[in-house]
């Protein structure tokens, strides 16, 4: 039995204190740099993030530095001007009768010298938008006490905080504005009123109509009315509207000019501040699911605030995102790409020049990849990427199993790599963050003039230590030919990243992890574990893809003695468009085999434990995972699932993207389309359950009917029901608890390799 000392010290090695230990490295969210007066000095600020588990939340905090030009090699100095203070204390004005403020939305404006935030009171649930100068707060609206608008937009793809560039008018996006509830009227009380049958339509009325009856609450039969959202991660937004606050006038408006076919985001003011351009998203006949989609109907517009005409700028039929306008207010950049098809995709890259409207692709759909680029497949452009010149953007892209920061040149249509070959992987412009065995890394660069970029030299803004105990490196795997004659996409190699520990004894246990698309939140999540089980899962998408970035999650695994497999098979981005497209109607094949493929090969390659095998995965990810386990269940001995798809038929009538379950397939897929008997009988087949609370993306009776099967046939399994979290199981106290779990399972089914160099393993 061991004692009390031997437990402390295994519970000072076990998974929470790992977790605890590698979840303390920030992560930045968000840069903004501004040049000081005299343009030799500049100043950087960063918000950070990280799990704070003492107080089960998020904690973040900003970071100011002092970056001076200088005549060496690096051309800058960097120095740290201000402690790190948490951003909740940052703003306020100590919130409604004294309650405590949070942070949800901040925008430094044109000039730099003011900064808008949106800001809540949890108590009341007010919404205050304020100005700060270094005068401190000169401006202090409550949103929520004028009743204009619902909540405001904070996250997600429709979210956005504008300065006019007079720095006089401050642009957002909101709930429309709804009736609030009332006790209702008896039914047959004489002389109820009744809505006419031609408003049935909630959404027929213009933004500005709430649709109130005349005392403000909702009309008698409309009570229990249902309201659209726009699926996972989105169940609060439904119809957004485009809302100004005119700081002079102090004055609030939600604009009227926008069809009513139209949900519009992610806007921005227009070169001379007469109109507003935006993203305007069809929802007709209804919504889909948007999160992590990038092939929902779409189109750029301009909205004339004088005229309310309202213009469309880009195709007609297309998906577009994140427009962008120069510093010169001449040409607007966003990223384009077809609707339908797979969720996410290789985007086009399209310029249009605001005088003569006319748009111009700068950088294609790239099928093939080659070594130098591999395709466009960010979900959004970054808020400053234009450089000073109007000329050349910066923006960050996966290529292949890595994500690179690259510089456009919008004239030339050429693109340049600044990261290649480096050790950084910027998820921002200003900040990096290294591959899997290097917490997140800021570093800087002087952008020299066009045609002289490279080698660019980055100055590191705050030094991170190594963590101890992980090695990694890439894997390139070949699939061999097919009988049915060579193409490009049966061909085409694939990657995988491989986590081992640097210390310890091989052969080390592996855990396969395929990827999956997650979204951001959500409701309610199932985790399931099992040994030597049926099929399940491998984490989610399927378009997703594992880059060399820094996973607290991962590096906790290599420090318990595990390697850890992280697939991007045929079909992840990153690899080209065809690669994508490759995976369509070979949902439930290709994936697996490529999955399998790459265990072989790591297997083959490194001193690896091939009878300690796991598969660890979430979304799709857990249906690769379950298809694996059914073909092979004596291969695997233990999984864990995060949200599994196992039954594929299921989420026709559950899901926020049902458009996704035929077309995965490769069936076709309309608003009209109703499941027929062969489409079911398709879906079935394909899923690991034929062969073995609130999540709106992947339901969580998917987990509970894969837990009952598996009971069923006396297979040991625990089924982890999480309230709140929703797909991506979000949260840090979420999050915490899934790894624990996870984690101990792994250890209870492989065993822990023992430090001591006997090569051994405790049961």
């Amino acid at each position: 039995m061991a004692t009390g000392t031997e437990k402390g010290v295994e519970a000072a090695r076990g998974p929470a204190a790992r977790y605890r230990e590698l979840s303390r490295f920030p992560s930045v969210t968000r840069a903004a740099l501004r040049a000081a007066p005299g343009g030799q000095t500049f100043l950087l600020y960063t918000e950070c993030s990280r799990p704070d588990l003492a107080r089960r939340r998020l904690l973040r905090f900003g970071r100011h530095y002092s970056l001076r030009r200088t005549a060496g090699r690096e051309g800058l100095a960097v120095s740290r001007t201000a402690l790190s203070a948490e951003i909740h204390s940052q703003y306020g004005t100590g919130g409604l009768r004294g309650g405590t403020l949070r942070l949800l939305l901040s925008r430094d404006s044109p000039a730099g010298q003011r900064r808008a935030a949106l800001t809540r009171c949890p108590r009341q649930g007010h919404e205050l938008l304020e100005v700060w100068d270094s005068a401190g707060c000169s401006h202090s609206v409550d949103l929520t006490a004028l009743g204009k608008h619902g909540d405001v937009y904070t996250e997600g793809p429709f979210a956005c905080l504008a300065w006019s560039h007079s720095e006089t008018r401050l642009l957002y996006v909101a709930e429309k504005s709804r009736p609030k509830g009332q006790p209702p009227c008896p039914w047959d009380v004489p002389g109820a009123a009744w809505p006419a049958a031609e408003d049935e339509d909630e959404e027929s009325c213009m933004p500005g109509d709430t649709g109130h009856g005349a005392d403000g609450s909702v009309p008698q039969g409309k009570r229990f009315v249902y309201h659209e959202d726009w699926g996972e991660a989105l169940s609060t937004r439904s119809v957004p509207v485009l809302c100004v606050l005119d700081l002079e006038g102090l004055s609030l408006s939600v604009l009227q000019g926008v069809p009513e076919h139209l949900s519009p985001g992610q806007a921005l003011w227009s070169p001379d501040d007469r109109g507003v351009v935006f993203v305007g998203w069809w929802h007709k006949p209804f919504r889909l699911g948007l999160n992590a989609c990038s092939n929902r109907r779409s189109g750029i517009f301009h909205l004339d605030l004088a005229s309310g005409c309202c213009e469309l700028l880009s195709a007609e039929n297309g998906s577009v995102c994140s427009p962008r306008l120069s510093p010169d207010g001449q040409r607007l950049l966003y990223l384009e790409g077809a609707v339908g098809g797979p969720h996410r995709q290789c985007l086009r890259l399209r310029m249009l020049t605001w005088q003569t409207r006319q748009t111009v692709t700068v950088l294609d759909v790239v099928q093939e990849p080659t070594e130098a680029f591999t395709g466009l497949y960010a979900e959004v452009l970054p808020p400053q990427c234009w450089a000073a010149d109007s000329r050349r953007a910066v923006l960050g892209t996966p290529q292949r199993s890595r994500t690179d920061l690259l510089l456009v040149d919008t004239e030339a249509c050429t693109v340049t790599n600044l990261t290649a070959g480096t050790w950084y992987q910027p998820p921002m412009v200003l900040c990096t963050a290294p591959v899997s065995s290097i917490a997140c890394t800021q570093v800087v660069a002087v952008l020299p003039p066009t045609g002289q970029e490279l080698p660019l030299v980055w100055v590191p803004v705050e030094d991170t230590p190594t963590v101890p105990g992980v090695t990694w490196k890439t894997l390139t795997i070949q699939p061999p030919c097919s009988g049915q004659g060579p193409t490009a996409q049966d061909t085409q190699a694939f990657e995988a990243l491989l986590l081992s520990p640097s210390d310890g004894t091989p052969p080390h246990p592996l855990v396969v992890c395929p990827h999956g698309e997650c979204g951001d939140s959500g409701d309610t999540l199932a985790v399931l574990v099992a040994p030597q089980v049926m099929p399940m899962l491998a984490p989610g998408g399927p378009h997703a893809v594992f880059d060399a970035r820094w996973r607290p999650s991962m590096a906790a695994l290599c420090q318990l003695g595990f390697a850890v497999l992280l697939v991007n098979y045929r079909g992840s981005l990153g690899f080209g468009q065809a690669s994508i497209s490759s995976l369509l109607s070979r949902v439930g094949e290709q994936d697996v085999a490529d999955t399998q493929l790459a265990v072989e090969q790591a297997l083959h390659r490194e001193p690896l434990d091939p009878h300690r095998l796991a598969l660890l995965a979430g979304s799709h990810g857990a249906f690769i995972a379950l298809h694996l386990l059914t073909r092979e269940p004596k291969r695997y001995q233990a999984c864990a699932l995060r949200s599994p798809v196992s039954n594929l038929p299921a989420l026709l009538g559950t899901s926020d993207i049902p458009d996704w379950r035929y077309t995965s397939l490769g069936l076709p897929y309309s608003f009209e389309r109703v499941p027929r008997a062969e489409d079911v009988a398709t879906m079935l087949l394909r899923s690991p359950i034929a062969q073995a609370a609130q999540d709106r993306r992947v339901s969580p009776t998917q987990a509970l009917e894969l837990y009952r099967v598996l009971r069923a046939k006396g297979v040991p399994t625990r089924l982890l029901w999480y309230p709140e979290g929703g797909h991506a199981l979000a949260g840090v106290e979420t999050e915490a608890d899934v790894f624990k779990n996870c984690a101990h399972w792994l250890l209870q089914h492989l065993g822990q390799p023992r430090q001591d160099g006997t090569g051994q393993h405790s049961p």
